[in-house]
């Protein structure tokens, strides 16, 4: 189990904004690459209310248990490489079976047993180093919706801060209000009554 803290800043985007900055980074087609991800809950959102995220994230190299709490800095991020077997067990029966999750869940106040599977939201990535971060392009499909977003992971938030809003304004990108991708799907999800 690895546990570190996630410093990223976010802005969601138009496509047209999208193409032209893979476009400006030389992002090539076989640069881009698959991600799906796997998210659980209560049937009351006891994560959500916490805000806090159960995901598992399955790409390539494998499949990633994450609990995501806040942090004084950013979130604090639990992950845990999981077998494929293991990963598709909890996908299909909506319960996380692993004991050190199970056991960040009871120190959260929520019990293992009421975890539930809740849907799963598919991204085409793109990452290049930049700065003094990664930037991450990411056209993301769920629940009918398509959506474009820029992300910059940081170990330095001020640092990070004023090299993203540089970049948005040096492409004249507006700053937009963007929330996480999780929140993004149960929001869509509640609006659909799904």
């Amino acid at each position: 189990m690895e546990k570190n803290i996630e410093i990223e800043f976010k802005n969601m985007l138009t496509k047209e904004e999208y193409t032209n900055l893979l476009e400006h980074y030389q992002v090539k087609e076989n640069e881009l690459f698959k991600q799906e991800n796997h998210y659980f809950d209560t049937a009351d959102f006891a994560l959500k209310e916490r805000s806090s995220a159960l995901r598992i994230r399955k790409k390539q190299a494998g499949y990633e248990l994450t609990l995501k709490q806040p942090h004084e800095d950013g979130l604090l991020e639990t992950n845990k490489q999981l077998s494929a077997e293991a990963g598709e067990e909890m996908i299909q029966t909506g319960r996380i079976l692993d004991e050190q999750f199970a056991a960040l869940l009871l120190d959260l106040g929520i019990a293992p047993e009421k975890i539930h599977y809740f849907g799963s939201l598919t991204t085409i990535r793109a990452e290049k180093e930049t700065g003094n971060g990664l930037l991450v392009f990411d056209h993301s499909f769920y629940l009918n919706i398509e959506d474009y977003e820029l992300e910059y992971e940081v170990s330095d938030r001020k640092d990070g801060q004023a090299y993203f809003q540089q970049l948005l304004q040096s492409f004249q990108i507006p700053v937009r209000k963007t929330k996480n991708k999780v929140r993004r799907f149960y929001e869509q999800k509640y609006k659909n009554g799904i």
